[in-house]
């Protein structure tokens, strides 16, 4: 059966991982930086020396198709992301576009025709972590997020989508988002988690995922001096919002391994050290396998910012922003992957997503899988992420196999 070349496979994951490589031995390359920039015309190199054509939509999201035999056939398409978290590791996102390419190089290096073309994508902005919302490639194609909203979003620093990609003067002809169907998409992925490395499997079949809520808590309290002004005075927005933090992880740990609970971003003003925060933004989410479980922990959510708000005086709006899951994974292109991880002696598990991908929008829109490989080091959106050379090797097999079959 057919394999990936591990040792090119590894090669042009360290390579594309050196760009935006940080002190601790990961990588950050913000959506449309210019390292991120850096990394897209890396791949773009190589893409281009396999003698595809390269366009690149709207919004950023690049795409290389390998022709097939049957021009009226819809492509098969494979892929994932490149930019990263700030603090980010070398393999989320990364890996999956590597994965893709290196079934690219296969094929040419075979020879192969197949029925239906085999398009390369790289989704932009699937982190969210520069420009929100996460997933914005993937969603505006699908048609879940308008274009003209995603091109006016801002940076911290003011800077639009629309300027970002302007900044960054790809070549090539410039397409519309969207508007043309797939036969079927494939991601490979890292786990962000250990369950895999926990019971011994090779591949996670992702065939749902966990629920999620996401909301801002908006604390507003009263400004002040910190030197004069009593403690019994004080309407001090950032200590209501410190308890919230605190009541929100014990609203996960309660749930044990099927609940989560963040409260990972914060928006503080005046932000002045000899001042008193008089408003506080808190984006927190709350996640778990269950419905029901997940409504309990939505009305615990609303109690805690309704008790806080009383015992310290301040006002807390609570305002969803977004939701998540469950997904409905498509069947028959699971039971394709596993036997494809048959075929290669490779075992499997079935797993469940706690974060969205980019397959996540793409599933409404056409035959979708999503498989991950083991996190050797159990963790992701840290520099310390890490898969083994023969765990990515055996990811890009796997999809290798999935796509010649898919593409006929």
């Amino acid at each position: 059966m057919l394999k990936a070349n591990p040792e090119r496979l590894w090669d042009a994951l360290m390579e594309l991982g050196r760009i935006g490589e940080t002190p601790g031995g990961g990588a950050r390359r913000l959506a449309m930086d210019a390292l991120d920039g850096e990394a897209r015309a890396l791949l773009r190199r190589w893409l281009a020396e396999l003698g595809l054509a390269v366009a690149t939509d709207r919004l950023g999201n690049i795409f290389a198709r390998r022709e097939g035999t049957d021009p009226d056939a819809d492509p098969v398409v494979i892929g994932s992301h490149l930019d990263t978290v700030p603090t980010g590791g070398k393999f989320d996102g990364a890996y999956g576009v590597i994965a893709a390419l290196e079934v690219l190089r296969r094929m040419a290096d075979e020879g192969l025709a197949t029925r239906a073309s085999v398009e390369l994508v790289i989704w932009n902005n699937e982190e969210g972590a520069r420009f929100s919302p996460m997933t914005m490639g993937s969603s505006v194609f699908v048609g879940d997020v308008a274009l003209d909203f995603a091109l006016s979003r801002t940076d911290p620093d003011g800077v639009t989508v629309a300027q970002a990609l302007e900044a960054l003067d790809e070549p090539g002809e410039t397409v519309a988002v969207g508007g043309r169907p797939f036969a079927a998409y494939l991601e490979t992925h890292i786990e962000q988690g250990p369950l895999l490395k926990e019971a011994g499997k090779d591949i996670g079949v992702v065939t749902g995922s966990f629920r999620a809520r996401y909301f801002v808590a908006s604390v507003t309290g009263e400004a002040g001096h910190v030197g004069p002004t009593l403690m019994e005075q004080r309407h001090d927005a950032l200590a209501a919002a410190a308890e919230l933090i605190l009541g929100i992880e014990a609203i996960g740990r309660a749930r044990g391994r099927d609940g989560r609970s963040n409260a990972p971003h914060l928006e503080l003003s005046p932000n002045v050290r000899g001042v008193i925060p008089n408003a506080v933004r808190v984006s927190c989410d709350i996640r778990h396998v269950e419905a029901g479980p997940l409504a309990e922990m939505e009305a615990e959510l609303r109690a805690l910012c309704e008790r806080v708000a009383a015992e310290r005086g301040v006002r807390v709006e609570l305002a969803q922003y977004f939701a998540f899951g469950p997904i409905d994974c498509h069947a028959a292109m699971n039971d394709m992957v596993r036997g494809c991880c048959e075929e290669l002696g490779l075992s499997t598990m079935d797993i469940l997503a706690v974060a969205s991908h980019d397959a996540i929008p793409i599933m409404g829109y056409c035959p979708t899988a999503l498989f991950f490989i083991p996190s050797e080091t159990g963790i992701s959106h840290n520099e310390a992420e890490w898969s083994t050379p023969e765990q990515c090797a055996a990811g890009a097999d796997v999809l290798l196999a999935a796509t010649l079959r898919a593409a006929g």
